[in-house]
């Protein structure tokens, strides 16, 4: 059974608060307690404002959405739409350039025949024929 203790420090403070407020309340004036008792009712009349659903999800989703969005734009290798054409034609350039002609033992002697006809294709081969 649980009773409760009044020598206790706890107990005789609370007794004691409990007290002075009481003489406190007889003590005030009717107009400051017409207010008090008009301001109690205003408070407890207001709409309770309680904390929206999707307020307490707004910050940790939009963290994420910000973590994604910064994984992907420095992911290393995404491909750029605009620079996979000019880059497989200048790859195919700079592997034909690069590539070294036969050896005069494997090659085909007739490649060797017009040697001066190949030198005027390569200097004239970039020009459009007309017609």
């Amino acid at each position: 059974m649980n009773t409760p203790d009044t020598n206790r420090p706890d107990n005789r403070f609370e007794q004691r608060a409990r007290a002075l407020y009481l003489e406190s309340v007889r003590r005030i004036d009717p107009a400051t307690a017409g207010r008090l008792r008009a301001a109690r009712r205003e408070a407890l009349a207001a709409p309770q404002h309680a904390p929206h659903h999707l307020a307490r999800w707004l910050i940790p989703s939009g963290a994420c959405a910000a973590i994604a969005l910064a994984a992907l734009l420095a992911w290393p290798s995404a491909p750029h739409p605009g620079a996979t054409v000019p880059a497989t034609a200048a790859a195919t350039v700079g592997e034909a350039d690069n590539t070294l002609p036969p050896d005069p033992e494997q090659a085909d002697p007739n490649l060797y025949q017009n040697l001066d006809f190949y030198g005027w294709l390569a200097a004239n081969g970039s020009q459009p024929a007309t017609h």
